[in-house]
């Protein structure tokens, strides 16, 4: 019998990674999303699509939507993808039965998810974390606070998403050069920013280590580091590699994950100071990551063992993956060059060693420069790129 799975949020890269990958494996897979056609949907692999309510503008909406397709469709797994969906679907689960949804339950999510709970936890288990300061409510510093903080800082809300009016927020992370900077960001964030952490920017190599815990077993685990980002300063990886598994790395990220008795998928971020060697944990991601097709690309394919893992079949043994292996979004890639063309590396908080502008084109724009199979566009299943470079250019209007 054909397992029946729903993916959410069929406007995400990660989305479109699993519809490729379970459909490929023979899964009926359906795509929804706020509307359609959407970047997932449009893949061949997608046996049918719906349009949803958004899970920020409307969680219980998107919610009571999802559960009504679950029923109608027969499903049998709902892969959520973003955070908003993760928080609208997690806490009417037992709705949704007898179709599964292969993640921790609620509170445990919630737990990651929190910034200021996962450094804590980490610092009990002398994982170095960045030095910081917390502000719990938005209001006049006190200067002592201030003078306090080691600049260029990070300002970070300890939830990427949280409650808006009858919506959810998404809260972004903010560089700081000076004390003035972070006086001006400090007043002009919304009151659902708060509480955050100000914390000491680390500046070197970024390692994503990659992790599926089922049944408190590590049944597979990847690596990968970011060779560009958007924006340019941190953010979401638009070109990467994939990296051996930096053992004892791997070791401290199972033992934060094993912490919150952590079962599904689950990315754990890690940044190596350039001048003393020291890895500094960022945070926790329990979900679906952006880059999730290159994990698949170099051998290791999440969706394909959550699904397994979820319906009993375990493999005998993690999986072998390949090392050097590069996948670039290509979209993502020319935002990101855009942005850095328009603004200097100062307005950007580019660390110092930054290639140049003129460096930056070259290897963006010259082919040869930035090996590596295209994410989004793939011969075999054009249509999402067809789609995506549309949407692209209707947003220069």
């Amino acid at each position: 019998m054909t397992t029946r799975v729903l993916v959410t949020d069929g406007d995400q890269r990660a989305a479109l990674a699993i519809t490729r990958s379970l459909g490929s494996a023979g899964f009926e897979v359906g795509v929804v999303a706020p509307r359609q056609p959407s970047l997932a949907g449009s893949s061949r692999f997608a046996a049918w699509r719906a349009a949803v309510p958004a899970p920020g503008d409307d969680p219980g909406g998107f919610a009571s939507a999802v559960t009504r397709l679950v029923a109608d469709r027969k499903v049998d797994l709902v892969f959520p993808v973003t955070e908003g969906a993760l928080l609208a679907l997690l806490p009417i689960r037992d709705r949704l039965t007898p179709a599964r949804v292969p993640f921790p339950p609620l509170e445990t999510f919630s737990a990651v998810s929190d910034k200021g709970a996962v450094l804590a936890a980490a610092g009990r288990l002398g994982i170095a974390v960045p030095g910081a300061i917390r502000l719990e409510r938005p209001g006049p510093v006190a200067s002592s606070v201030l003078d306090a903080v080691p600049f260029p800082a990070v300002v970070k809300p300890e939830r990427s998403v949280r409650s808006q009016g009858s919506g959810l927020a998404k809260l972004t992370v903010v560089h700081a050069a000076d004390r003035d900077e972070l006086a001006r960001i400090l007043a002009e964030l919304p009151p659902e920013a708060f509480p955050l952490q100000i914390q000491q920017r680390i500046v070197g190599p970024g390692t994503g280590l990659f992790f599926l815990i089922w049944d408190g077993r590590v049944v597979a685990r990847f690596a990968h580091r970011r060779l560009r980002e958007k924006p340019p300063a941190g953010g979401v990886s638009v070109y990467s590699e994939s990296i051996p598994v930096d053992e004892p790395l791997a070791a401290l990220a199972e033992r934060l994950l094993r912490e919150f008795r952590w079962e599904g998928v689950a990315m754990v971020e890690f940044k190596r100071d350039g001048a003393t060697g020291t890895p500094y944990l960022m945070e926790i991601n329990g979900r679906f990551w952006g880059s999730l097709q290159l994990a698949i690309d170099a051998g290791v394919d999440f969706p394909r063992l959550l699904a397994d893992a979820a319906l009993g079949r375990l493999p005998a043994a993690p999986p072998e993956y390949r090392v050097g292996v590069r996948t670039r979004w290509w979209w993502g890639d020319i935002d990101q060059l855009v942005t850095r063309l328009k603004r200097s590396a100062t307005a950007l908080h580019l660390p110092p060693g930054t290639p140049g502008r003129w460096a930056t084109l070259a290897r963006v724009l010259v082919p040869g420069l930035s090996p590596g199979r295209h994410e989004v566009f793939r011969l075999a299943d054009p249509r999402p790129a067809l789609f995506e470079s549309i949407e692209w250019f209707r947003s220069l209007r």
